[in-house]
């Protein structure tokens, strides 16, 4: 059993504003230089839609779900936000709650996947945050990886076949499921487990699919950048997609059960650039929701947090082949051997 005062959530962070745009996108690839020219690129899908990205009010909502939730179960829990690269930032809200006197909080990072960039940066950005704030700090654990739960199977499931019920009534039936998550490189996929990231995705679509009651579907990635040398996951969708043009394919059900949220990845690259290609190929295309701030999403962060406070069997849904490598990290730690290796 572990007490703890507070919940943190942790996520990605994005701009609000479009003089905030450029600025972010130095953030995220601090270190890897990057020319401005190309981050411009990029910056173009943001200042589509205004400058914003909608990652930070989706996150505030869900906290609202959160505190409303636990408030209704009798608890005040104090719930506090912490972004890696954009106000509000990690450090501030470590400091926060610090001066707040919170001594251990448990944290909720905004991925559900192992693998170093869904899972091993994050706890790198707890132990940076808390050595910043330095004494005092509070103790920060971090909730484990979160693909098989019961109620993000069910979310996921619900959304496709809402989506299906969105396509015209001769398409629906024949219509291929798609499942998308972010590529990454293959070498950054071996890194950890091996291929921890991608058996984990894959293993979460399996489970959707059965509970949607769909038997053959498509796993694909999205998203990829970098030098084209360098290989990444693959299929690439958009790739896919033409493939199944050709195919004679009317019907799409994409489903990003890599995305807990749509952000720009999901509204600019699914629903923006995808769409346009799916139309010029005359395919229908119905795009599956993400959790973003469904109560019943907020009933999954509370159940993490009762499993780290009562030490109870986490809730799973058990596929043929369970997919081992996720578990607590606390203060940064890696959640075990076969993590992250961080």
């Amino acid at each position: 059993m572990t007490d703890v005062d507070a919940l943190l959530l942790l996520s990605f962070g994005g701009p609000e504003a479009p003089e905030q745009v450029m600025p972010f996108l130095r953030n995220v690839t601090r270190g890897r230089d990057i020319p401005d020219a190309r981050l411009a690129d990029v910056a173009e899908h943001y200042l589509h839609f205004g400058g914003a990205s909608p990652i930070n009010g989706i996150n505030r909502a869900l906290i609202g779900e959160i505190r409303a939730l636990a408030a209704a179960r009798g608890e005040d829990l104090p719930v506090y936000f912490g972004n890696r690269n954009w106000e509000p930032y990690l450090q501030d809200a470590v400091t926060t709650m610090r001066d707040n006197g919170v001594r251990r909080a448990a944290v909720f990072a905004t991925s559900a996947w192992g693998g170093y960039s869904s899972c091993g940066q994050y706890t790198e950005d707890i132990a940076r945050a808390r050595a910043a704030v330095g004494d005092g700090a509070p103790e920060l654990v971090k909730l484990r990886q979160f693909f098989d739960h019961p109620l993000f199977v069910e979310l996921f499931a619900e959304a496709i076949t809402a989506a299906r019920g969105t396509l015209p009534d001769g398409l629906r039936d024949d219509a291929r499921l798609v499942f998308t998550a972010h590529s990454i490189p293959v070498a950054a996929d071996e890194r950890c487990g091996p291929n921890l990231y991608s058996r984990q995705v894959g293993y979460a679509s399996r489970l959707v699919a059965a509970t949607a009651g769909v038997t053959d579907y498509d796993q694909v990635w999205q998203s990829r950048s970098g030098p084209p040398q360098v290989p990444w996951l693959a299929p690439d969708i958009a790739d896919h997609l033409g493939t199944l043009a050709e195919r004679g394919t009317r019907a799409v059900i994409i489903c990003p059960i890599g995305f807990l949220s749509d952000h720009i990845e999901v509204v600019w690259d699914l629903d923006t650039e995808l769409a346009a290609q799916a139309a010029e190929a005359g395919i229908a295309v119905a795009r599956a929701a993400t959790p973003n701030a469904d109560p019943r999403f907020a009933a999954l962060v509370l159940d993490l947090l009762d499993e780290l406070r009562t030490g109870a069997e986490p809730a799973r849904v058990l596929g043929p082949d369970p997919v081992p490598g996720y578990g607590l990290s606390v203060n940064g730690a890696p959640c075990s051997p076969d993590c992250c290796g961080v």
